[in-house]
């Protein structure tokens, strides 16, 4: 019975205790930072420090506290962003810095290049400003961009553009207490580059990049260099593989829409000059061996038609394929490049020295029909003791002893000066044929013509295309 009792009395002072520790339903669980803030509440009313302590509180910084939103210290919801800042009052000054970071490309075949750059905006909102014990500035990113008013830039003849996106957007936003604001991005761009081709590849480039603001005329807002000439920063290390960069500089100026008036524009120049070494492999090196090769056919032999015809044949078709492939990497332009003279000057050189053993050849074939009418025309010898006597004779030809089947071949003479003038001594020494050369003299002259065309040819073409040279490169250089 006491037992029992015993264990009654146990099980109703358990229940007594598991009463007092179930919380009432609907009460909610505190998190530690309201535990710590109702903390600090009842500290601050005097709860938690003794009257007359000489500890005091320091008042937070709202630009520290963790508790504050951007949003909210910003005061983004109290004001219309969609609205330029002080509108219907003075255009606002926005300020323009550039970082070039690199320039990729450079097209002659488009006619544009392709560059990468940091591109920074300095104005001022007074609806972004917001108290600040230090002055410190706060930096956002691309998400509160969105939110607020930004200048509205884009590239005039731009043909492709894009913010760089790894591994985030790369756009940065910072504000500082007094309202300014820096609005940065990282962009790459390719633009139109209009170029004069007409001194390729001995040329200098300029090429610009415009910015401008799309929407604001200059009676809204006033777009302007930060610094003047130096806004334009650049990486040392830039380089490009066919151009040496020589300067970049700014200018600004005044744009004009007919449909919506006036707008101010920054410009970027940079001004680049081309490598000509490439070219001089490429090119000019290969064209003008191929002309030189073509002058070895002035010392082959003229009856060597086997081997004038194919070098001639050759070189030409070796031009042919030189001027093809340069004016394939090249834009269709309408008017003549500098290469382009260089290169065709050359082609009609080598053309020229077909043509020449085309005439040599064509004059021999002349010479031969007619010498075999002129001996046709010489009477008979018998009255001759031994006319190949007579053709060796000192006194008749003014010549010494010399091989008989030399000379008794007038159609493909060894030595053809040699035998034209003992041709013509024996013409002219005999009484009787005399008349019959008279009319024959002319065809001695032509045999003479036709052997010194090779002559002449081997000084006259070396000499025309070193002057050309000449010629060209002091005006292109």
């Amino acid at each position: 019975m006491q037992v029992e009792t015993v264990l009654m009395l146990f099980c109703v002072w358990l229940a007594g205790t598991a009463a007092k520790m179930v919380q009432p339903r609907g009460h909610k669980l505190e998190t530690y930072k309201q535990s710590r803030l109702r903390r600090d509440t009842r500290m601050e009313g005097g709860g938690g420090q003794k009257s007359g302590s000489p500890i005091y509180k320091r008042s937070p910084d709202l630009t520290k506290n963790p508790m504050t939103k951007s949003e909210q210290l910003l005061r983004i919801d109290d004001h219309d962003f969609t609205m330029r800042p002080a509108f219907g009052g003075p255009p606002i000054p926005v300020g323009v810095d550039v970082q070039v970071e690199s320039i990729d490309t450079i097209s002659e075949v488009d006619m544009d290049f392709t560059m990468t750059l940091y591109l920074r905006h300095y104005w001022k909102d007074e609806r972004l400003s917001f108290p600040s014990n230090n002055n410190q500035s706060m930096t956002f990113d691309s998400r509160l961009v969105k939110k607020i008013w930004v200048p509205d830039m884009f590239f005039v003849h731009s043909k492709r553009s894009f913010i760089h996106d790894t591994t985030t957007d790369n756009v940065m936003l910072r504000v500082y207490p007094d309202g300014n604001v820096l609005y940065s991005l990282r962009v790459t761009v390719t633009a139109m580059c209009n170029m004069d081709l007409s001194r390729f590849p001995l040329d200098t480039q300029t090429c610009s990049l415009e910015i401008e603001s799309y929407a604001y005329t200059d009676d809204d807002l006033m777009l302007y260099w930060k610094k003047g000439n130096e806004s334009l920063n650049t990486d040392d290390r830039i380089s490009l593989s066919q151009f040496l960069i020589q300067k970049f500089h700014t200018t600004t100026k005044l744009a004009f829409y007919s449909s919506t008036g006036w707008y101010n524009r920054l410009y970027i120049h940079f001004t680049l000059r081309r490598h000509i070494f490439f070219f001089l492999l490429q090119t000019y090196f290969p064209a003008t061996l191929m002309v030189m090769l073509s002058w070895v056919s002035f010392w082959i032999d003229r009856r060597a038609v086997p081997a004038r015809v194919p070098l001639g044949i050759t070189t030409v078709l070796t031009m042919s394929t030189i001027i093809t492939g340069v004016n394939a990497s090249m834009p269709r332009v309408s008017y003549i490049k500098a290469v382009d003279i260089y290169l065709w000057v050359s082609f009609v050189f080598v053309f020229l020295s077909v043509i020449e053993y085309a005439a040599v050849n064509y004059l021999s074939t002349v010479q031969e029909r007619k010498e075999r009418k002129l001996r046709e025309r010489l009477p008979c010898t018998c009255g001759i003791g031994n006319p190949d006597e007579m053709m060796i004779d000192p006194q008749i030809t003014g010549y010494g002893s010399m091989d008989v089947n030399t000379t008794g071949n007038y159609g493909m003479p060894e030595n053809g000066g040699r035998q034209e003038r003992i041709l013509a001594q024996v013409a002219l020494n005999d009484p009787q044929i005399t008349g019959q050369v008279k009319a024959s003299r002319g065809y001695v002259n032509i045999w003479i013509d036709t052997h010194a065309i090779d002559k002449y040819s081997r000084v006259v073409f070396p000499g025309a295309y070193i002057l050309f040279n000449i010629i060209y490169w002091s005006i292109y250089s």
